[in-house]
C-alpha cells in the first residue's frame, strides 16, 4: 500500500527501512522523504514502523528461544 502519496512510499520500503535500522520518523525522513511535503502520511508512516519494529522484536525473541 502507499503510504506517502507525495513521494510514492510505500508500507513495505518502511518495512525494509525498519529493517535497515530506522527507529524513527525522523530517520524515515531523512532515508525516504516521507512526510516532508504535506505531512499527512506523518501518523500512518509511524504506525507502519512501529509494527515492523514490533514484528523485527517478536522475531528475535523467537529465534533467541529456539537456540536456547
Amino acid at each position: 500500500m502507499i503510504v506517502c502519496v507525495c513521494r510514492r512510499i510505500s508500507d513495505h520500503q518502511i518495512r525494509q527501512a525498519a529493517r535497515d535500522g530506522a527507529q524513527t520518523l525522523e530517520c524515515l525522513q531523512f532515508e525516504l522523504g516521507v512526510a516532508t511535503q504535506c505531512g499527512r502520511c506523518g501518523e500512518c508512516a509511524c504506525a507502519v514502523l512501529r509494527e515492523a519494529r514490533e514484528e523485527a522484536a517478536s522475531e528475535a525473541h523467537a529465534e533467541a528461544c529456539l537456540q536456547s
